[in-house]
This record gives structure tokens, sequence and C-alpha cells, in this order.
């Protein structure tokens, strides 16, 4: 399903020249619709695009990006996906 991002999240900080980082869009009660980028995905396209190593790409998204504020639906990235297993106790999580 193809959804307008500006539509569907309006008012939410868009990164320039990232948008194959986006992974969804989160809502949090009082706040409004923020987009949520991969961690990852953002280190790949710095590291392809712009000729960095993985160093140096990890060193600008601290400071440049993870680093920004742009307002209250400032963008949210995430880090490790985790995959939930059903045990005997209960639940348990495995990386992706």
């Amino acid at each position: 399903m193809k959804i307008d991002i500006n539509e569907y999240a309006e008012g939410a900080v868009l990164l320039y020249g990232f948008d194959e980082a986006v992974i969804g869009i989160i809502e949090e009660f009082g706040n409004g619709p923020r987009i949520l980028y991969s961690k990852s995905k953002i280190i790949d396209i710095l590291c392809v695009r712009d000729g960095m190593t993985e160093s140096e790409a990890e060193e600008y998204y601290y400071y440049n990006i993870l680093g920004l504020y742009a307002g209250e639906q400032n963008a949210v990235f995430l880090d490790l996906e985790l995959i939930p297993v059903k045990t005997k106790g209960g639940v348990d999580f495995e990386l992706k």
C-alpha cells in the first residue's frame, strides 16, 4: 500500500536524502506522528552514497543525524530489530 507520508504524518521531520531508510511511522499519545528510520540503513547510505568508511558514517550519524533536534515531531531511529520468541516462561528476544 502506498501512502503520502506528508499527509499521513503531517508535521513530522523528514531527513533529506534518507527516504530509503524510512521503515515506519510511530505514534505516541499526546504527540504528533514521527518518522522511524533504520540506523543501519542510514549508515549504509552514508557509506555508499557519500563514500564514507563505516567509522566515519557512524560518527556522522551520531553528531549530525541523531543529535539533530528539529521540533517535537523529530525523527526517531531504530538501532536493533528484535524478534519475539515464545518460551515456556513467556517471551525472549533474538536479534534479527
